[in-house]
């Protein structure tokens, strides 16, 4: 049943670590699954408090993550449709892939800042804030599912030292 534990939690924190990038598989979420699940390994000492910090971590990110392309789309000069167009766009990019999701954030801070009335400069400014904020969402979501595999591979080198070295 261990072995059981510890492969369902690197599979869950592996697909995690691909949903870091991958807009329609919960990246940050499935890889604090794979902590939960390694909790339940009677070998492993998980924390309760290192838990709810990172249940706290994890719901503070998914919602910043969506927060960031409009943010970057304001810090760069965009208007209020740049933002509702960056969103719009964002939300309809996660249906299709990372590419899409991507150019629907740029092209939607872009046609809003067009239905604006801004120049083309000006709204390609607000929409390189758009990318600006996506990618950095994504760096900060692809950091922590790093430190959480991280953290895994300690616990359960410490675990294989212990088995195979004594």
């Amino acid at each position: 049943m261990e072995i059981v534990i510890l492969l369902g939690a690197a599979v869950l924190l592996l697909i995690g670590l691909a949903g870091c990038i991958i807009p329609v598989i919960p990246g940050l979420p499935l890889c604090y699954a794979g902590l939960l699940l390694l909790s339940f390994s009677m070998q492993v000492d998980v924390p309760l408090w290192f838990l709810i910090l990172w249940a706290v971590v994890v719901i503070a990110i998914q919602v910043l993550d969506f927060y960031l392309p409009v943010w970057g789309t304001k810090k760069y000069g965009g208007t209020k449709y740049g933002m509702w167009g960056s969103t719009i766009g964002l939300i309809a990019g996660i249906f299709f892939t990372p590419i899409a999701m991507i150019i629907g954030a740029f092209a939607g801070a872009f046609i809003g800042e067009k239905i604006a009335n801004a120049d083309n400069k000006k709204a390609l400014k607000a929409a390189f804030g758009s990318f600006m904020g996506l990618l950095l969402g994504t760096v900060i979501k692809l950091t922590i599912a790093i430190y959480m595999i991280i953290y895994y591979c300690v616990k359960v080198w410490g675990i294989i030292k212990i088995s195979f070295f004594s």
